[in-house]
Order: structure tokens, then C-alpha cells, then sequence
């Protein structure tokens, strides 16, 4: 075997090491038996036959949210279709953001049927509409917009979760270090339901809405929540002892986490008093959601978004990319970027995203994976610093964290690491039980 060979087998053996079957390419990694070695972000240099085969699997990582969406609007015809994109949007809906009564009424001469009307104090109205009998929604939407040119009208687009978690046979590495007091701080999550019956979450202030009251628990939701608040033998989350308010937007449907749930979730944190939110969902850029985040982020409250797991090739995902709000990408236990994460200038933080330690809803343990349970550490650390301070001065907050967070990459900020990594001694390793 000649030296070529060799190092394109090797380049290859590598690769597939670190990265998680194809099909779970966004899971937070299944059936764990011993860490997973992390594929470095700068390749060792490669003969020309190593540098193409490794495009298939890098292009695989790429599309794994496609599919699940693919497979999402196959399975839910009635109530889901994809805008010209391909993202997904409920069907036939339509959202104007505060609109005029003049637009309204204009709207409904045209054919359109008025929907649903959310009057959310505190951050605006949102309308949905119901596209006229034989209109394409495209052109509804076409349509929506010239009647009112000045209005902010929009597709009602479905957010994914960034990542999924599954159970796992696991356990923690080892103890993590000295827990931190988060008392005082309060957290929203928009998320799916929370399981807070779990161990890790069992002590834990977690208030629960959404659903009519009755969220149903997923394993994404209980993930995320038991790395922003959770504390049991062997393992805490990044803010544990802080007050949690978890907004289920999913409700066990295939057509939840629709923009108009997301507004009701704001809402609804926003009542609560939150100082910072964390959102671990991804989806295209939409005209209501950035108006709604805008209005948030006015009232003085830190959103927190997981920037996406479709790879450093992929375009800017949502919300993490609206102006304002702190995007973040995941890193490996050797401090090198997920293959999969998504990059731009908008990436603020970068946190620990690989084989760690969290609650599955079925009162079990998972290895968890992706930029989804990244985000929360860093929610958690904003968390933190609110509590020893002012909480509506976010700029000294993240201007701290910042001074904070280790530099990785190209010196200073960049759009692979942020301004560095933080929350480092917040992962808690998992291992085969």
C-alpha cells in the first residue's frame, strides 16, 4: 500500500469516528459506549482523493435537518407545506404584525378569512390569515403585501429543533465542579414540553406553559432545561438554583412551533419577568419573528439561540441570526468546532455541544450532541451574571462574558468560535454505564 492510500484511509477512519451515523447526524449521540473522538477543524493536508471522499459525509451532516423536514411534510400533507425554499409553514396561514384595521378589512374584501387574532400585551399583535380558496400561499403572500405595502406580513414558517436528543445507556464522567447559585435569576425557555418530574429537575423551580396548560414532555425540551437548571448527584446544569419558565410551542403536534406559537411563548415570558430566554429551534429568516424578537430584545431581555447544526457551509439559520441575538455554536471535549455547525459573523459564543451529560424525557440519562445544548450553558452563564447585577444592563453582562471566553481560532472575534468559548467546566462528560 502505497503512502497516498495510506493516508487517505486514515484521513477517512478519523472522520468517521467523529461523526455520528448519518441518520442521526443532529442527535445528540445515541447509544454511547465510550467518548467519541471530535474531528479537528483544520484537516491534516490530504492527496486529492482523501479531500473528495470526505465531502459525501460533510455534505450527509449538511442535509440531516432537510430530511427530517422532507419527512415532516410528507407525513403531515394537511396541515404542513413547504414555502419556495423548501422551509416548512403551516398551511394556507399567513401573519400580519400589528396590522392597521384598514389593512384587515382590506385583507377580508380580498378573500382572505381572519384566522386567528393574538393581542400580546407587552409586544404587539399578530394576525393570522387564512389564504383565499384556490391561491397558492406564495401568492397569497404576494398578494398580502401589495394590498399594504407598508404592513409587515409574513409566512407562518415552522421552527425545528437544532438538535435531537435520545436515550442513552450513560452515565456522568465524573462529579462536575463546585455548583453555582443562580437564586434570584429567572429563565425562560422556549422549547418543546419539559419533563420536570425527571431526577435532575425534581428539586428544580420549573413552571410549565403552553398547550392549555398540559405540555407534553420531549426529550429536546427535558435536554435543555436540565442543562440550564438541573442539579443531582453527579451533575448540574449551568445555572442550577435559578427559576425556570419553560413555554411547551410544539404540544406533541407536527405543526407546532409555528411562528404564532413563538409569540404567545414571548408573551408569555415576558409577563413572567425573564431576564433571558433560550431558544434551541432553527428556521429561515421570517419578517413577524424578527419584529417579535426586536420587541423582546426592547424590553431589555437577553435572547439566546443555538445557531444550527446544517454545517459551516450552509446559510445563517434562525433566530440566532437576527441582529441582538447571542448565537452560539457548540465545540468538542478538545475544544475544536463541531463539524457540523453552522458559521457567520453573527456567532457570539461557542460553548461545550459533544457526548455530555443530560435528562431524557423517559427519566433516564442521554449523551446529547449539537448546538442545541450549547445554547443553554451559555443562557445559564448570562443567568449568572444577572444575578449580581442589574439585570437590564446586558451590555456589561456580555461584554463580561466576553472578557471571559477563552479565544479560539483567528485572533478575536470570528465567525467560527464567536468570541471565544465559555462554560468549559459546565460539561459533564458522558460514558458507557
Amino acid at each position: 500500500m502505497n503512502h497516498a492510500t495510506v493516508r487517505t484511509a486514515a484521513a477517512m477512519a478519523l472522520l468517521m469516528a467523529a461523526m455520528v451515523p448519518p441518520a442521526q447526524a443532529q442527535i445528540g449521540v445515541p447509544q454511547v459506549q465510550v467518548p467519541l473522538p471530535q474531528l479537528p477543524v483544520q484537516l491534516p493536508p490530504l492527496v486529492p482523493a482523501a479531500a473528495g471522499a470526505l465531502q459525501a459525509p460533510l455534505q450527509t451532516l449538511r442535509q440531516a435537518r432537510q430530511t427530517r423536514i422532507r419527512a415532516l411534510l410528507r407525513d403531515n400533507p394537511a396541515t404542513l407545506e413547504a414555502d419556495p425554499e423548501g422551509a416548512p409553514l403551516r398551511r394556507a396561514e399567513l401573519l400580519a404584525f400589528a396590522p392597521s384595521e384598514a389593512a384587515l378589512q382590506a385583507a377580508q374584501a380580498a378573500g382572505f378569512q381572519l384566522l386567528r387574532r393574538q393581542s400580546l400585551d407587552l409586544i404587539g399583535e399578530v394576525v393570522v390569515l387564512g389564504a383565499p380558496p384556490g391561491i397558492t400561499t406564495p401568492r397569497a403572500l404576494t398578494q398580502l403585501r401589495a394590498l399594504d405595502p407598508g404592513g409587515s406580513y409574513d409566512y407562518n414558517h415552522v421552527y425545528v429543533q437544532s438538535a435531537a436528543a435520545t436515550p442513552s445507556h450513560i452515565t456522568a464522567n465524573a462529579a462536575p465542579v463546585a455548583t453555582p447559585d443562580a437564586s434570584g435569576a429567572r429563565i425562560g425557555l422556549i422549547d418543546g414540553g419539559v419533563d420536570s418530574s425527571h431526577p435532575a429537575l425534581l428539586h428544580a423551580a420549573v413552571t410549565r406553559s403552553g398547550c392549555s396548560d398540559q405540555p407534553r414532555p420531549t426529550a429536546h425540551g427535558t435536554a435543555v432545561a436540565s442543562l440550564l437548571v438541573g442539579n443531582a448527584p453527579g451533575f448540574h446544569g449551568a445555572a442550577p438554583g435559578a427559576r425556570l419558565f419553560a413555554a411547551d410551542v410544539y404540544c406533541g403536534e407536527a405543526a407546532g412551533g409555528a411562528v404564532d406559537r413563538l409569540a404567545e411563548a414571548f408573551a408569555t415570558l415576558l409577563r413572567q419577568q425573564v431576564s433571558v430566554i433560550n431558544i434551541s429551534l432553527v428556521g429561515p429568516r421570517n419578517v413577524t419573528l424578527e419584529r417579535l424578537v426586536q420587541s423582546v430584545l426592547a424590553r431589555g431581555v437577553i435572547v439566546v439561540a443555538a445557531a444550527g447544526n446544517d454545517g459551516p457551509a450552509a446559510p445563517p439559520l434562525y433566530p440566532a441570526a437576527f441582529a441582538g441575538v447571542v448565537a452560539v455554536t457548540a465545540v468538542d471535549a478538545r475544544r475544536k468546532v463541531l463539524p457540523e455547525a453552522c458559521r457567520g459573523a453573527h456567532i457570539q459564543f461557542a460553548a461545550p455541544g459533544s457526548t455530555m451529560m443530560a435528562a431524557d424525557a423517559q427519566q433516564s440519562w442521554t449523551a446529547v450532541r449539537g448546538t442545541s445544548f450549547a445554547a443553554p450553558l451559555v443562557t445559564g452563564l448570562i443567568a449568572l451574571l444577572q444575578a449580581g447585577q442589574n439585570p437590564t444592563d446586558n451590555q456589561n453582562v456580555l461584554q463580561r462574558l466576553s472578557q471571559s471566553a477563552i479565544d479560539l481560532g483567528r485572533r478575536g472575534r470570528d465567525p467560527v468560535y464567536g468570541y471565544g468559548l465559555v462554560g468549559e467546566s459546565m460539561r459533564v462528560a458522558a460514558v458507557s454505564r
